[in-house]
């Protein structure tokens, strides 16, 4: 077993001991799952001060690092919570049924790992899918079990990962500590409520462990290539003054949120350059939210390093567990949700998650053309299609990846569901930003961009103003020009009015 490639290069991120054929759990840890998981009228383990003891006698076990955790702020974390922030009979039933279950999942995952990596070859016809680092510009996928993503949250909820080499390859922590470690600031709402979407994960999947499969690519937008007719190359400036691609169809939602959107899009993940950003600390942006009412995209965040600028990192098949209300300071967990999603032909949810980060805090730089040309072609590193197009432009083929597959049989029919990406807190210019989505999407073959404005008031008008470019019958690159010429504007102080002003003022002008 230690000798499969992609397990030998990623056994030192996991808590896990190489044996001759098999992986194991030390000795000392796996004893203490086994009480663990017999339950508390035999393990005593009954309360949040106990558990985290418990978690600090298996975290020196495995010897990992004192810097990486210390110690009493996790006991004064678990203890904070699980003690007097849930209700007693909250508290007896976690520690009663799910931590017990927690630990017999964990002491199967060896098990698991060595399945994983047996199968690994077989999942895409020879095309390597086990768990390994997808380090910048290495196009792939990984594909993992629901149930063996369960048993790596596990991992996380337990703060057994070792964290002392993941900074230099650019990973995030990936333990719990952070998000329930004292002090808590008083264990504020938002930061109490992300910590009950991801226990409600846990109490569910120990009810009834889901049998899907959930993938993760990152996707290379490639640099060179210019002679090759099967990709598409990292676009210049040229490349969009030049597209006589049509624009796409738009649907404008003022209500409403991406997750929710009925049909078949991508769904764009507003991310930070480290995928996950902030999930397991105490903020609660729009990605975060995302991350912990479908858990499983948590899983990416143990081995994928941050994305460089023509990258993008796709992930298809989680599963949604819980709802919530509000969002930032009012965000709260709202029950149970029940995921309805149909399965494709690889059993995963037809639930496709695109991860792109925009630019943080730009200020009026991002009106320079090389800002333009990175927003859009991260967009465009995207919504790429995977599957090789047969006829017509826009492009000829797609954004690398490990090899030239097909996951989606009708992927020309999906659109892109989209928002507000890079605003907000990242002090994007949310009038540009919508129309460079709107070009990228176009361009990359997609059918139909919907977009949810969450009632931004710098977008009210914004359905007039896509029915004047409509009546335009402008195309890519005729759109794009005006971005360019508009920012310029913007740049030398020529003009102050948004996007839609001046655009309606320019054809005004030309009439």
């Amino acid at each position: 077993m230690e000798k499969k490639e992609d397990l030998g290069s990623f056994l030192k991120y996991l808590p896990l001991v190489a044996q001759s054929s098999s992986l194991a759990w030390p000795p000392s840890v796996e004893q203490e799952l086994q009480t663990i998981s017999e339950g508390p009228t035999k393990s005593m383990v009954n309360s949040g001060e106990v558990l985290a003891s418990h978690i600090t006698n298996m975290r020196k076990s495995l010897s990992l690092d004192a810097c990486d955790l210390s110690p009493n702020p996790l006991l004064q974390g678990y203890a904070t919570f699980f003690d007097k922030k849930i209700s007693r009979e909250e508290s007896a039933k976690f520690f009663g049924e799910v931590v017990p279950a927690l630990c017999g999942l964990l002491l199967q995952l060896p098990s698991m790992l060595e399945t994983h990596y047996q199968n690994a070859d077989h999942v895409l016809d020879g095309v390597t899918s086990g768990l390994r680092l997808l380090t910048p510009q290495e196009a792939g996928v990984v594909f993992l079990s629901q149930e063996l993503i369960a048993a790596l949250l596990a991992c996380s909820f337990f703060c057994l990962f070792p964290e002392a080499d993941r900074r230099s390859k650019h990973l995030q922590s990936i333990n719990f500590d952070d998000l329930i470690s004292f002090p808590f600031m008083s264990y504020c709402s938002k930061r109490e409520n992300k910590i009950r979407c991801l226990l409600h994960y846990f109490e569910r999947v120990c009810q009834c462990m889901p049998t899907g499969f959930v993938s993760f690519e990152r996707k290379v937008l490639p640099r060179g290539h210019k002679h090759n007719p099967h990709y598409v190359s990292y676009p210049d400036a040229e490349y969009w003054a030049k597209s006589t691609t049509p624009l796409c169809s738009v649907e404008i939602h003022t209500s409403g949120a991406i997750e929710d959107q009925p049909g078949e899009a991508l769904e764009v993940d507003f991310a930070d350059e480290y995928i996950g950003g902030l999930t397991l600390s105490y903020d609660t942006l729009q990605e975060e939210i995302r991350f912990v009412i479908n858990p499983e995209l948590i899983a990416g965040m143990i081995f994928l390093p941050r994305m460089d600028v023509n990258e993008a990192i796709e992930i298809v098949g989680v599963e949604r567990f819980s709802r919530y209300t509000g969002y930032g300071p009012s965000f709260q967990y709202a029950g149970d949700y029940t995921d309805e999603k149909d399965f494709d032909a690889f059993k995963r949810r037809k639930t496709r998650v695109i991860a792109i980060d925009a630019l943080p805090n730009p200020g009026s730089t991002q009106y320079k053309p090389e800002r333009l040309l990175r927003e859009i072609n991260k967009a465009f590193s995207g919504y790429l299609h995977q599957c090789k197009h047969q006829a017509g432009p826009p492009p000829s083929s797609a954004v690398e990846s490990s090899k030239r597959w097909c996951m989606d049989d009708h992927e020309e029919k999906i659109g892109v569901a989209t928002g507000n990406w890079g605003c907000g807190v990242f002090g994007g210019d949310p009038e540009v930003k919508i129309m460079l989505q709107w070009l990228a999407i176009s361009q990359s073959g997609r059918p139909f961009m919907s977009y949810y404005t969450f009632g931004l008031q710098a977008l009210q008008n914004v359905n007039q103003v896509i029915e004047r470019i409509g009546l335009q019958e402008m195309k890519v690159g005729e759109l794009w020009s005006k971005l360019v010429e508009y920012s310029a504007e913007r740049l030398s102080r020529s003009t102050r009015l948004g996007f839609f002003s001046w655009f309606t003022s320019s054809l005004s002008a030309t009439n």
